[in-house]
């Protein structure tokens, strides 16, 4: 799997593969992510909204589409499944991750999803190529298939409880999984899924922003008695940053992560 991609790889390759920008910022922020792609952004690229390519019929933020949908919303994008796609961000909690989980649930060959390493900020400082002017994309063909055995349900997480089949651990700050910050979505009570263990995603980068090499990664998950040898799912709190643990762990193990797509986002919701 070609999880990761450098800048300078990218630069290289530019015109050789399929860019999206996957920013996406929080729902505290006042940043507008479509906007800001429109004042600048990698040569090339495609803005890929998170929010509206993603489930539109449930009160959850950006849950998993259906397939057909899904087939769709790439087909727009002029994305063939046979191109190479490169997916960067200019967020501060690594979005672009969450995209490529979601091209490789749905079945795009995972040597050829990537995410860009540093992302949009490391290409910034270096200098490499931006552009303010649209690409032109002709609607493809795109076709996809579900790979449902990486994504877990309330239910199966419920079970996990007293089953202890897999390890779930949440990507969520220290303070929000003991539950002494408060959620930033309202509705939410504070705290954690019984059971699960806490591995902030900040632990897992370097100050640029790019990824700890691999066995750095092994090395912090096992700091975290997390075993990397039994199986595992990622939480958050809205499904988004549980995938950069997802990647992470797929530079340890090579295998597909798995995703609780409700994150604390469902579960933590109050009861009325």
């Amino acid at each position: 799997m070609k999880q990761l991609v450098t800048t300078e790889w990218l630069e290289k390759n530019i015109d050789q593969v399929k860019i999206l920008d996957a920013t996406w910022c929080l729902p505290n922020s006042d940043r507008n992510a479509e906007e800001e792609f429109k004042l600048n952004r990698i040569k090339n690229s495609v803005f890929f909204d998170l929010d509206k390519n993603s489930d539109q019929n449930t009160s959850l933020p950006h849950m998993l589409p259906s397939m057909r949908k899904w087939e769709e919303i790439v087909s727009n994008l002029g994305l063939k499944n046979s191109d190479h796609i490169v997916i960067y961000d200019n967020s501060e909690v690594y979005s672009s991750c969450r995209v490529w989980y979601t091209f490789i649930y749905f079945g795009h060959d995972a040597n050829l999803v990537s995410v860009l390493d540093g992302d949009f900020k490391k290409w910034l400082k270096e200098r490499r190529p931006t552009s303010k002017e649209s690409i032109k994309i002709s609607r493809s063909d795109y076709k996809a298939i579900e790979h449902k055995s990486i994504v877990i349900n309330k239910r199966q997480v419920e079970d996990n409880i007293s089953s202890k089949k897999f390890q779930l651990i949440d990507a969520r700050s220290k303070q929000r999984f003991l539950g002494i910050q408060p959620e930033i979505r309202k509705g939410l009570r504070s705290g954690h899924i019984e059971g699960s263990k806490n591995l902030p995603f900040q632990l897992l980068l370097n100050e640029d922003r790019t990824f700890k090499k691999r066995d750095e990664l092994i090395n912090v998950f096992n700091q975290n008695q997390i075993d990397i040898y039994k199986g595992i799912a990622f939480t958050c709190g809205s499904g988004v940053t549980a995938c950069i643990l997802g990647l992470a762990n797929s530079i340890i193990s090579g295998k597909k992560p798995t995703i609780y797509d409700g994150s604390w986002s469902e579960y933590g919701l109050e009861k009325k």
